[in-house]
């Protein structure tokens, strides 16, 4: 199920940088994209979850965690 996330998560957000970790049924999202440039932190979040709504929506996934940057925040987080 990794690789379909990935998938679904690379199909909507040009990501320079995407980890995805699964633990059951909980999803932990690091991504960095140009695309959440200007956006607050929720907006990030919102624009990951659109891309998983199916997977939450099914019980698939119940829980994720999102780790949302830009460029610039990642390299200063590191």
């Amino acid at each position: 199920m990794q690789k379909e996330i990935i998938d679904l998560i690379q199909t909507h957000i040009s990501a320079d940088h995407l980890d995805v970790e699964l633990s059951g049924n909980h999803c932990s999202v690091t991504i960095v994209s140009k695309e959440f440039e200007g956006l607050s932190a929720v907006k990030k979040q919102q624009r990951v979850y659109q891309c998983l709504n199916e997977k939450i929506a099914s019980g698939e996934i119940h829980a994720v965690n999102i780790r949302a940057l830009t460029p610039s925040q990642w390299q200063a987080s590191i």
